[in-house]
């Protein structure tokens, strides 16, 4: 190991979180701050409770809420089908054919 370029190590540094939880770990800063641990995290706890801490959960329910309040405003309409017409070679042989069943349903 080099000297005097690895940062100092402090055995007994502390972590503080915010639902008040503290504990002792080893690191490179004397004290640690953190929104969120393993006594108040839902994987570890078991609730189902999204954590958000930036906003990014109200972000996408505004734009989720904007896409559905689009889509009822300009509701598109199906593309109708058309009948016997399929593109290609096979599609105009396969029109052929469905054409030639319905002129023998005819005669009968």
């Amino acid at each position: 190991m080099k000297k005097e370029i690895h940062p100092e190590y402090y055995p007994e540094a502390r972590v503080v979180c915010g639902c008040g939880n503290t504990f002792v770990t080893g690191a490179t800063k004397p004290m640690i701050k953190t929104d969120i641990c393993s006594a108040c995290h839902p994987f570890f706890t078991g609730e189902q409770r999204i954590v958000d801490t930036a906003g990014q959960v109200e972000r996408y329910m505004r734009r989720l809420e904007k896409r559905e309040e689009m889509e009822t405003v300009v509701a598109p309409e199906p593309p109708e089908e058309k009948k016997g017409t399929t593109g290609g070679k096979r599609g105009a042989k396969a029109a052929a054919g469905e054409r030639g069943k319905q002129k023998k349903k005819a005669k009968e």
